[in-house]
């Protein structure tokens, strides 16, 4: 097989599915297609649980027929487990479990209180995660979402764990804070400290070496400062790495180059990313 000339990194939520309406648009999908086809391999790396992966992304493109050769990977849960396209294996890694109190603790506050602006995600198997109703503003969601982060940190907190909330540790009777509360725009995630997107690169690559040659360039697409682990990862090792940041927020300085998209932003940005890629490359 011979040596693609790229490789994409890509999150999902924000560069692929609408963080409004958390679906993907169907001429995106058609673009990871024409890209696939060209011999480029794609790894999805999200903290989305792979249902919800399979769902709006993997399943689409595998009904719609993969290209021969097709290589599309996912890494889910922030590296906590990852699957490949059209296999019906998923692979977990129960080091990066969270203990069953988080889920506990995440149920308990939304029947208490929090159920109007966020819903428990059930599909997770390392990380526990609740996310915002689509239904709410995201304005009211994020004015909430700091009340409930405290709320959360006690919680867990009194239950024995040790956790990290930002700036704040608090850590458990060794002195530990082994797990991490992780907010997001349209979410928050209990998660081990280990996990994240560096984490899920390493699989990425790991996964690519398996089935083929790894490219000399990549580009990472995402829309938060976590995303960038990616790209620092790849810059780590050598690789040439672009990133494409499709935030709100203007993009960090790195020593590697950094892009936006002029007037565009989430998944209308990474559609537009893909699609220029495409029609490059296809």
């Amino acid at each position: 097989m011979s040596t693609p000339p790229l490789g994409l990194l890509l999150d999902v939520d924000g560069p692929l599915a609408d963080p409004g309406t958390r679906t993907v648009d169907p001429a995106l999908l058609a673009d990871l297609r024409r890209l696939l086809a060209a011999g480029i391999p794609v790894v999805l790396n999200t903290g989305r649980s792979v249902d919800f992966v399979a769902e709006r992304l993997l399943g689409p493109l595998v009904a719609a027929g993969l290209p021969a050769g097709a290589r599309l990977h996912a890494v889910c849960e922030k590296g906590g487990l990852w699957t490949t396209a059209g296999a019906p294996e998923v692979h977990v890694d129960p080091e990066l479990a969270v203990p069953d109190v988080c889920h506990a603790v995440l149920a308990e506050l939304v029947a208490d209180g929090y159920g109007d602006v966020l819903f428990v995600d059930a599909g997770k198997r390392t990380m526990a995660t609740v996310e915002a109703r689509t239904d709410v503003p995201a304005s009211t969601f994020a004015a909430r979402q700091r009340h409930f982060d405290a709320d959360l940190a006690e919680r867990l907190s009194a239950a024995g764990l040790g956790v990290l909330l930002g700036d704040q540790l608090l850590p458990d009777a060794h002195g530990r804070t082994p797990w991490r509360i992780d907010p997001s725009v349209i979410a928050t995630d209990v998660e081990s400290v280990r996990s994240g997107k560096a984490l899920g690169a390493v699989r990425a690559l790991d996964l690519l070496r398996a089935d083929g040659a790894l490219p000399p360039a990549w580009h990472t697409v995402g829309d938060s400062r976590s995303d960038y682990a990616m790209a620092d990862h790849l810059h780590a090792l050598g690789a040439g790495v672009t990133h494409v940041d499709v935030g709100p927020l203007p993009p960090l300085e790195r020593p590697y180059p950094v892009r936006v998209v002029p007037g565009a932003g989430y998944a209308v940005a990474g559609g537009a990313h893909l699609r220029a890629l495409a029609e490059r490359l296809a």
